[in-house]
């Protein structure tokens, strides 16, 4: 199935985009349909939770990350999600690692993971009570519920190789073969179940199956495997396991045991829902779970421009080394996009702004930065910095004279107070910001016209100093003395440019780290061609500039919009008092060319 182009529905606002979801959840309210829960205190089978008393959480929604990777921009939207819905409907969201595959998990993404769910601004402490889970702590119960479904008939072993099981699965439009050890009794099975679990076979050799229906129009109900031998050390159980449950079985039941009431996930797991409900409904009617059972609710998830979110793609990214780390800047990761400056709020507004939805549709990664530039102008303080540094130097100002002009801190909150700026003859300005033969419309410096130099005065340019090879190396000006901004009458005179500056004798030099998209195409890797043939060659720069003397002290991850040149941030790693390191975020505005490519064959 082809991949959705950009739509005009993509930006639709969060009311009108996620209602589905909420209407779901307020119908459930209305009804009184989780009313009757109880709950033990933490997670366990329905007849522990009997005991109970009445759940305090309206509901309980759950996140529920695999620990083998960093979390992508993704999962900020499942996060937001569930966590916002548990704290705007009065209940829960429980923090699960579903830690099933200790061949690819480590506790290294269970911290990464940790520390982004919290930097977002969520937590899984609701009223005193943490809910951190991880389904490693439910392996023996769901051993005992196999053992369960195993004594009823509705699971068996299956000793029959992994080519032979695939083979006879069938297809979309012809069912499935039984399995030739499909009528073993529940005796031979439960035998065998134990045998796996105390490590009398090689991994692989046996699988435990449950007994749906082989010609199931749903492949998933054609028996599917639930239990696999693998001989791996778990990151939290060591090497007390070596059989481990599948997903499909572990979420459901974890789900249930956590008196979860709506699991939601993305719609590649639409199809999966009738096997989810399967395996709750028999173990009600075994005894081991209570109703009501939790709903699982699919939403499309997020695809985004210029990125990709396959964590097979964004695992090659780093360990073949076309990026720094899982927190490079450049990355769609969390660890990369806080490192970079993205604030934590301004991906909250992105998933209200994008909103909830069943159908899929692609989000423009102007988006996420246009709503990373609405929380950052809102909250960065204002500093100045020269990136592409020329000489300026005004004939007429006194030698050794030192000029303080004030400057706000921020324009739109005066109570922040303003700050010093120091006034040379000398000064950094941006080289852009002069033209020996301006374009028309260039309103800025070049010889013979005037500029304001901001909370400063106004100059006329007067001539140039060059090296040997005719290159500019000096501006030479002068400045009216009666035009200092914020003085009586200095507004007289009017002048259309208007630059940012730098003392030579006062500016600090600072390392620029400039960063744009690390994919130059909409849709990197489409048609199934080699998605890093797509990467960005200038997607990374490092540069020497100079900034106010303030910058040097800032500390890592203080964000600041460097005057009329974007947001920066400082670096939370290599930022220091020997070293001051800043990051660019995100530019003032999106002046990039569009450029296509042919269009996503399939999702990645």
């Amino acid at each position: 199935m082809s991949t959705p182009r950009p739509s005009p529905e993509a930006a639709a606002p969060a009311e009108h985009a996620s209602n589905f979801i909420r209407q779901i959840i307020e119908s459930d309210l209305a009804a009184g349909k989780h009313a009757s829960r109880r709950w033990s205190g933490s997670p366990a089978p329905g007849p522990v939770h009997a005991t109970g008393t009445a759940d305090p959480a309206s509901i309980r929604t759950r996140f529920p990350p695999e620990p083998n990777g960093y979390l992508h921009f993704g999962h900020a939207k499942s996060i937001c999600l569930n966590f916002g819905l548990a704290r705007d409907y009065g209940g829960a969201c429980h923090m699960r690692f579903d830690d099933t595959n200790p061949a690819r998990e480590e506790q290294e993404y269970v911290d990464s993971i940790r520390d982004a769910v919290s930097w977002l601004g969520f937590s899984w402490q609701t009223g005193g009570a943490s809910n951190l889970y991880y389904a490693s702590d439910y392996f023996e119960t769901l051993y005992q519920f196999a053992e369960v479904l195993i004594g009823a008939g509705l699971a068996y072993v299956d000793s029959q190789n992994a080519d032979a099981m695939r083979a006879s699965r069938g297809t979309l439009t012809e069912p499935g073969r039984d399995s030739p050890y499909r009528s073993r009794t529940a005796e031979e099975n439960l035998d065998l179940f134990r045998r796996m679990r105390a490590g009398e076979f090689a991994d692989g050799s046996q699988v435990l199956r449950l007994r749906i229906d082989m010609a199931s129009p749903n492949i998933n109900l054609r028996d599917p495997a639930i239990y696999r031998i693998r001989r791996a050390h778990h990151h939290r159980t060591g090497d007390a396991w070596c059989i481990y449950p599948l997903y499909d079985y572990t979420h459901c039941i974890s789900d249930a045991l956590e008196n979860i009431t709506h699991s939601i996930c993305t719609l590649e797991f639409e199809d999966h829902r009738p096997l989810y409900e399967w395996i709750l409904e028999r173990l009600v009617e075994l005894g081991q779970l209570l109703r009501p059972l939790p709903r699982q609710i699919e939403f499309a998830r997020l695809n985004l421009t210029y990125v990709v979110l396959s964590k097979r793609k964004l695992i090659q990214l780093v360990e073949e080394r076309h990026v720094s780390g899982w927190d490079d800047p450049r990355m769609p990761t969390l660890a990369g996009a806080r490192r970079r400056g993205y604030t934590a709020a301004g991906f909250r507004l992105f998933t209200e702004r994008i909103g909830v939805s069943r159908a899929d549709s692609w989000i423009d990664f102007s988006v996420l930065e246009d709503c990373m530039r609405e929380d950052l102008n809102t909250e960065a303080m204002r500093r100045v910095a020269v990136l592409d540094p020329i000489r300026l130097v005004i004939d007429n100002f006194a030698l050794g004279q030192v000029e303080l002009c004030q400057a706000p801190n921020h324009p739109q909150k005066p109570e922040l107070g303003t700050r010093d700026i120091a006034l040379t003859g000398e000064l950094w300005i941006e080289r852009d910001d002069f033209n020996e033969q301006p374009p028309k419309g260039f309103f800025r410096l070049a010889p013979g016209t005037e500029v304001r130099l901001r909370y400063a005065y106004i100059v006329r340019c007067t001539g140039v100093d060059r090296d040997q090879a005719g290159q500019v190396t000096t501006i030479h000006c002068t400045y009216d003395p009666t035009t200092r901004s914020g003085t009586p009458g200095a507004e007289a005179r009017k002048v259309k440019g208007n630059i940012h500056w730098l003392s030579t004798r006062h500016a600090v030099p600072i390392e620029v780290r400039t960063y744009d998209r690390l994919f130059d195409v909409q849709h990197p890797g489409a048609g199934d061609t080699d998605f890093l043939l797509d990467l960005n060659a200038d997607s990374a720069r490092t540069t020497t500039a100079f900034g106010e003397a303030a910058l040097a002290q800032a500390n890592p991850e203080d964000r600041f919009q460097f005057e009329r040149l974007g947001y920066y941030v400082a670096d939370r790693i290599d930022h220091g008092p020997s070293k001051a390191v800043f990051n660019r975020t995100v530019s003032l505005r999106d002046t990039r060319p569009a450029r296509s490519d042919q269009g996503p064959k399939s999702n990645s």
